[in-house]
């Protein structure tokens, strides 16, 4: 490890739909069964690995486990398991291997697409299996950082990026349409590659994620200079 570095930690969680509240989804509930990071930096330099399935989520609540959208994956999760791909640990010794990494990097920034639905989502199973013990995932001085808002500030502002989306009908449906910034079509763009598919499993989609952060910093010094003095 490099002490002279700014180690950063990308994440990504697969979470259960949540619960309905008055016949719409409320995503605020959602519970986390599959997390991911990598250890970087903002040159997308990868350091280190982690990928954990939750096991109090994934085999405790197997009613809740197949209103996944993703719950057709399940058996993919077992095989992953089985092969050594991921581990099946508790909440707890998943955190506190994050914890752990976090200390061994002396990092305290941790970044995610769309992260605040990952950060809702990891404190809502938090609460959940610690019975309110315990309200919040990462530690009070964690800096949280959301590729998506950095995206939004940089590369969906190109024309380049316009006329991908206009090119490729990647738009929203509101009045006037807007480019899309998800990290499937974000990395579809950088990489050139428009048959990529996300994998929709927390470790893979960190790794296209950290491409995405990468990219952000390479196209706009003045977030270089916003985020780090």
């Amino acid at each position: 490890m490099d002490k002279r570095k700014h180690y950063l930690i990308g994440l990504d969680t697969e979470t259960c739909n949540g619960i309905m509240v008055d016949d719409k989804l409320d995503l605020s509930q959602s519970l986390v069964y599959d997390i991911g990071w990598a250890v970087t930096d903002r040159k997308g330099n990868i350091y280190e690995t982690k990928s954990f399935v939750i096991y109090e989520i994934f085999v405790g609540m197997k009613d809740v486990m197949r209103s996944a959208y993703y719950a057709e994956k399940i058996p993919r999760y077992w095989e992953d398991i089985k092969n050594g791909q991921r581990k099946l640990v508790s909440f707890y010794t998943m955190r506190n291997e994050l914890l752990n990494d976090m200390a061994k990097y002396n990092c305290n920034t941790v970044f995610a697409h769309n992260a605040g639905f990952d950060l809702r989502a990891l404190n809502m199973t938090e609460r959940y299996i610690t019975k309110s013990k315990y309200r919040f995932f990462f530690p009070y001085n964690t800096i949280i950082w959301d590729t998506l808002k950095m995206s939004n500030d940089t590369i969906v502002k190109q024309k380049s990026y316009t006329k991908f989306c206009d090119n490729n009908d990647y738009k929203t449906k509101h009045k006037p349409p807007r480019n899309r910034a998800t990290a499937e079509i974000l990395y579809r763009y950088i990489t050139g590659n428009n048959d990529f598919e996300e994998s929709h499993t927390g470790l893979e989609d960190v790794l296209i994620e950290t491409e995405i952060l990468a990219h952000c910093f390479r196209q706009h010094k003045k977030m270089r200079k916003l985020l780090y003095d």
